[in-house]
């Protein structure tokens, strides 16, 4: 009777020990599919993009910047001889009113904008150093403005293709100069890079910032990622006196450290983070317009020309509320494709 009782025993224990183990296997989590999770954030995007956004999707999916931020201090080499600068005909563009009080005084790739006020102009990026010259106030000039009531000028991020001009407009003209905390402390740190283009420092952007001039209010947003100062604008413009609300991204492509888990995982996550946080603004305003500082992102370039053949029709800018969302989702679902990899190789 012993016997049996110890063998009823450890038979008993080794079933309970069974569905110990089947229990612990059901309530384990199901093998994370990392490919397939990836390409649904890609094809996210791509239906997002759809045809208006094809240039977000192609540098933020299709062929994303990979590598790492440059902790270089090299002199530019269009800086240390000017005749390295690239042929004008790359980048020159005429410059155009877009609405009633929004100028576009950039070139083919790189954009900069004049919002007019009655009291001045805010001036959002400022392209090379080797072009300011003639696109910034030589364009403002062919356009009736002038540079000299530039009052504010806003730098997305501090990249050479926007920051170019700062320095040439601040001691020319006097303007107050905004941009990202970070973005001030990385000019200071490369004084070869930012030669000829490193304004003194002055004003530090905040999340929420308002820069009122001339009974006009632009709204700063903090949207760090593809630097670690950049910013984002909301803003109202007028269209033959209707007003009409704007979101301008203020950086695109993966610039950060983005091809090891550590920190890119980190990296991935502040840019989504960044795009959600402005995509809510935009929907808060609702901006119908969505503008960037690269032609490829907003078409700003190809649209242009399209504003003389408008006539009584839209305007070529005015995409409406549901596609300025769609923009911000094309650069969320491909920076979550990317970081999906990252965690893939983390495992």
């Amino acid at each position: 009777m012993r016997k049996e009782l110890v063998r009823f025993s450890r038979a008993a224990l080794a079933v309970a020990g069974g569905l110990a183990v089947c229990g612990a296997l059901a309530q384990s989590p199901a093998k994370r599919d990392f490919d397939a999770e990836a390409q649904a954030a890609v094809q996210a995007a791509k239906t997002a993009a759809g045809f208006e956004f094809l240039g977000t999707l192609v540098r933020t999916c299709l062929l994303p910047q990979s590598g790492g931020e440059d902790s270089s201090d090299v002199l530019p080499a269009y800086i240390a001889n000017p005749a390295n600068a690239p042929a004008r005909d790359t980048w020159y563009a005429e410059p155009a009113r877009v609405f009633d009080n929004l100028y576009f005084v950039g070139g083919k790739i790189h954009s900069s904008w004049a919002l007019t006020t009655r009291e001045g102009i805010i001036l959002i990026d400022t392209i090379y150093s080797y072009n300011s010259e003639e696109l910034i106030v030589g364009g403002m000039k062919k356009l009736g403005l002038d540079p000299k009531s530039i009052k504010y000028v806003l730098v997305s991020h501090a990249h050479g293709d926007h920051i170019g001009g700062a320095e040439m407009l601040q001691s020319r003209y006097g303007a107050r100069i905004v941009m990202g905390g970070p973005d001030w402390d990385q000019v200071a740190r490369f004084p070869n890079r930012y030669k000829t283009m490193s304004p003194k420092r002055d004003i530090v952007a905040t999340d929420g910032m308002k820069i009122a001039l001339g009974g006009e209010t632009l709204t700063v947003w903090l949207t760090p990622g593809h630097t670690p100062g950049t910013i984002s604008y909301t803003f109202p413009v007028l269209d033959r006196g209707k007003r009409v609300n704007v979101a301008y991204s203020g950086g695109t492509a993966f610039n950060f450290v983005n091809n090891t888990p550590d920190p890119g995982i980190r990296n991935f996550q502040t840019y989504i983070d960044s795009q959600r946080h402005m995509a809510g603004k935009a929907a808060a305003t609702g901006a119908t317009v969505l503008l960037s500082n690269h032609s490829e992102f907003d078409n700003a370039y190809n649209k242009n020309r399209m504003l003389g053949g408008r006539g009584n029709g839209p305007h070529p800018y005015e995409i409406g509320a549901d596609w300025v969302q769609r923009y911000f989702q094309v650069m969320q679902g491909c920076a979550r494709a990317a970081q999906i990899r990252l965690e893939s190789q983390a495992r």
